[in-house]
């Protein structure tokens, strides 16, 4: 392995070790350039990048494109990983996230809960950019702020940390987030399922709260409605505290009016409209 020269010593520097071939490994779908695309995963790098540490970073990048990384198994408050070395047996990684309070995830609920649009984006699977800045006011960060907040390990004899399997467990991390952002929360101890229902917005199978039961997440799921019998049956539900929470079942509406998100200039019409005064029999 590589080590960084401390001292002008003939046996401080070895020459660089070879990993062991994978069959299996979980190799990072951007091979070349940048190692993230949305902007969540690419903050995610940046901060990691941000620690001005090197060759290491270097090395573990090119170790996560290999395929080097047997697996990362998230769990709240915990990255667990394997990385095949130079050595027969694979290395042991270990992320820690430090776990917000209960009352600092009841403040960024709260903050969710106020905007629709954050729901609608989470659904649709995407991070709104907001996030962070509500995160951060409610004492719950996203991301890292200095490298002793990943409390990283790895089970090879390299003293340097982090050592390059380190490095290429972040960054496969990082590569998974791409495709699935709720990684980041789970991460820091909240899953898909506690999110959304904080959120009043139903997962598959389950009901919201404040919505119809009736109210399918698709045409064809589960309670969907398939004939006009069906339909005259159902119960009248009162419509949800705050009426604009429907759109949260949206998957994103990429338009805009005036510069605008259509959704943000709907809502307060559809609070307006489908309100109790708008309800009351005349």
């Amino acid at each position: 392995m590589s080590r960084p020269r401390r001292w002008d010593a003939p046996w401080d520097t070895f020459p660089p070790s070879q990993p062991l071939p994978v069959e299996g490994g979980v190799a990072t779908r951007r091979q070349r350039g940048a190692m993230a695309a949305t902007w969540w995963s690419r903050r995610f790098v940046e901060v990691l990048e941000s620690y001005g540490l090197g060759a290491r970073m270097q090395r573990g990048r090119r170790y996560a494109r290999q395929g080097q990384v047997l697996g990362v198994d998230v769990t709240p408050g915990l990255l667990v990983a394997q990385v095949q070395g130079s050595r027969s047996l694979p290395y042991v990684v270990t992320a820690r996230a430090d776990q917000p309070s209960a009352e600092q995830w009841a403040s960024l609920e709260a903050a969710l809960r106020s905007q629709v649009r954050f729901a609608a984006r989470l659904l649709a699977g995407e991070v709104p950019p907001e996030l962070e800045g509500a995160g951060a006011a409610a004492g719950v960060a996203l991301f890292p702020g200095e490298w002793a907040d990943l409390h990283a390990t790895c089970s090879c004899p390299d003293w340097e940390n982090p050592c390059k399997h380190i490095a290429a467990v972040l960054y496969v991390f990082a590569d998974q987030l791409d495709g699935d952002p709720w990684l980041l929360l789970a991460w820091r101890g909240r899953t898909r399922e506690q999110v959304l229902a904080q959120l009043g917005v139903a997962t598959a199978g389950a009901r919201a709260d404040g919505l119809p039961c009736w109210w399918p997440l698709t045409p064809s799921g589960p309670g969907a409605v398939t004939s006009r019998s069906a339909l005259t049956a159902l119960p009248l539900a009162s419509p949800p505290t705050p009426p604009h929470r429907v759109f949260a079942r949206l998957d994103g509406l990429e338009a805009t009016v005036a510069g605008r998100d259509v959704v943000d200039l709907l809502l307060p019409a559809y609070d307006v409209l489908a309100g109790p005064r708008a309800t009351e029999a005349p």
